[in-house]
């Protein structure tokens, strides 16, 4: 055979291709068989950018802007284009800083720093300019350099937050993209050119504007601004806060760990949380009328020691708090609906039993008694052991579970009664300013360690099943958090420097020929911006301790 010709895999036929062809060409000839345009490909399970050469003979899929993958990079791609655009447009002199804040709906809240005027006419240019640049399909380049190199480049760009960034990684070169001549970096993949970013937007919003781009379900189409206002006021205020303590990006918080500055920095952040739990429980003690708590957020928030927690406060308001979780409300495993692949849902609003829970909130309200379920999961089926329930003039119901927010939970009760807290880690750090950690992130790393300590599972099996939960979330969770009368930010600024010590191991264990590997060495190389710090620290209380263990409450 030729040694010039390569044998390429694609689902399952054959195809040759000469040598260093570019990937890009191999996606252009694969295109027609794939709905929404390719932007990267997996040779052999590594993920690759479509400017890089076919070196052997290899099994290849391609990754398109519906996949996971494929919506971050077009996310990525076009926020260096919007930085392009937005300092070519308002000048380096008078653009002195462009943050990229966090998510907000389908797009990015970001900031802007200088003396340029930040209206609808600066926007409108900077829209028009992104647009040129999209019709010229200008190639993103990689550049790899040393990273002296690279620190020298921010700190000549003005980009502090990279520049301190890169003062404690541990590797010796740096990957950069490069724009018609700007440069930045980056943390994941490209798109190979400007002409993959079609769809975008620019919105002026509250000090800020909003970079608006499609989902992975439709993305070649932009959607509604939707977006929870309430969750967006916690999440300014918690940046706010970690500003004010000098810690606003991962490069921040390694210069205060290396100064010896944890120790301090760790209880202050503790500080922080129970002074708003205490808050919390002030609100709802003042509330006399309030009889149940109802308290959901997404997987792996800390809702369980935040109920222990915020019933703790209760009682020093004078109040008789009983936490109960939602959970125990299952109906029997048989008579669970079943999705549209005839598995069990155990997370949608029908697989709790309504009914019961409607007659036992009345009852409690009106002043009866009740026994309280115990759903037994090993059976599937519901318990009761005697353990009862009456609510006197002090007594409150502190209920946990996914669908806390929904008022179908509490229609049968006087709206009056009922109080709703939304919690969620709503993560106030960035890598630096152009690149933000996902919320989602800290919540996977959470529940990866978690779940190995309680339950024995594998961060190849947490990460399998994580789009399942994602899709619970996004369904029964999150259109519900405006409903919420407290957002409650579980995230602590400083848990990713004490989780990853715990997540790395978990991480390597994941073979490379897993369908996992490549989630699992993004996660990995995210760790490895942190200096870790040791979690014996960490206070019995902590939300944190949920998670590594060592938790004073029964999670």
């Amino acid at each position: 055979m030729n040694n010039n010709i390569c044998q390429v895999t694609v689902g399952g036929k054959v195809y040759q291709y000469p040598k260093g062809i570019p990937y890009r060409d191999i996606a252009s000839a694969m295109q027609e068989n794939y709905r929404y345009p390719i932007v990267l490909v997996t040779v052999d399970g590594r993920l690759r950018e479509l400017h890089k050469c076919l070196e052997r003979s290899c099994a290849m899929e391609f990754v398109t802007l519906a996949d996971d993958i494929g919506h971050k990079t077009y996310q990525r791609s076009l926020t260096l284009l919007m930085l392009k655009a937005m300092y070519h447009v308002g000048g380096h002199e008078k653009v002195e800083k462009i943050i990229v804040q966090y998510s907000m709906g389908s797009g990015y809240y970001c900031t802007l720093q200088g003396t340029v005027a930040l209206n609808e006419e600066f926007l409108e240019q900077v829209k028009a300019y992104m647009r040129d640049l999209v019709r010229q399909k200008l190639p993103i380049v990689k550049k790899n350099v040393g990273t002296h190199e690279a620190r020298e480049k921010f700190r000549s760009y003005g980009m502090l937050d990279k520049e301190k960034l890169f003062r404690y990684r541990r590797v010796s070169r740096v990957n950069l993209y490069e724009l018609d001549g700007f440069e930045d970096y980056f943390y994941g993949f490209m798109t190979a050119d400007t002409g993959y970013l079609k769809y975008f937007d620019l919105r002026l919003y509250d000090e800020g504007f909003v970079l608006v781009f499609p989902t992975r379900y439709e993305p070649e189409k932009l959607p509604e601004l939707v977006f929870s206002r309430k969750v967006f006021q916690v999440q300014k205020d918690s940046e706010l806060w970690g500003r004010r303590l000098g810690i606003d990006t991962v490069g921040a918080l390694n210069q205060k760990i290396c100064q010896g500055d944890s120790h301090q920095m760790l209880l202050i952040a503790e500080a922080l949380q129970e002074q708003k739990i205490a808050q919390l429980a002030g609100e709802i003690a003042a509330r006399r009328n309030v009889k149940f708590v109802m308290i959901a957020g997404p997987s792996s928030s800390g809702k369980t020691t935040f109920c222990n927690r915020l019933s703790i406060q209760l009682s020093a308001h004078g109040l008789v708090p009983h936490p109960v979780s939602l959970d125990d409300y299952y109906l029997n495993r048989v008579d669970t609906p079943k999705d549209e692949n005839g598995e069990y849902d155990f997370e949608c609003l029908e697989a709790l039993d309504l009914k019961l829970l409607d007659s036992d909130l009345n009852t409690l309200l009106s002043g009866g008694q009740i026994e309280l379920p115990y759903y037994n999961f090993k059976t599937g089926k519901r318990e009761y052991k005697g353990k009862y329930l009456e609510l006197g003039e002090e007594d409150i119901l502190v209920m946990e579970g996914i669908h806390g927010l929904n008022d179908r939970l509490s229609s049968c009760i006087p709206k009056e009664s009922c109080y709703k807290v939304y919690i969620s880690a709503l993560t106030q750090l960035n890598v630096d300013e152009h690149n933000r950690i996902p919320t989602t992130d800290g919540r996977l790393i959470r529940r990866m360690i978690r779940d190995n300590r309680t339950r024995a599972t594998s961060a190849r099996e947490t990460i399998a099943m994580w789009h399942k939960v994602r899709r619970g979330e996004e369904k029964y969770i999150f259109p519900y958090q405006d409903s919420a009368d407290f957002v409650f930010n579980s995230a602590l600024i400083y848990e990713l420097s004490v989780l990853k010590q715990y997540a790395e191991p978990l991480l390597f264990q994941i073979p490379e020929d897993a369908p996992e590997y490549q989630e699992a060495k993004r996660l990995l190389k995210f760790l490895d911006y942190f200096v870790g710090i040791p979690g014996e620290p960490v206070p019995q209380n902590s939300i944190l301790r949920e998670f590594i263990g060592g938790s004073c409450f029964d999670v």
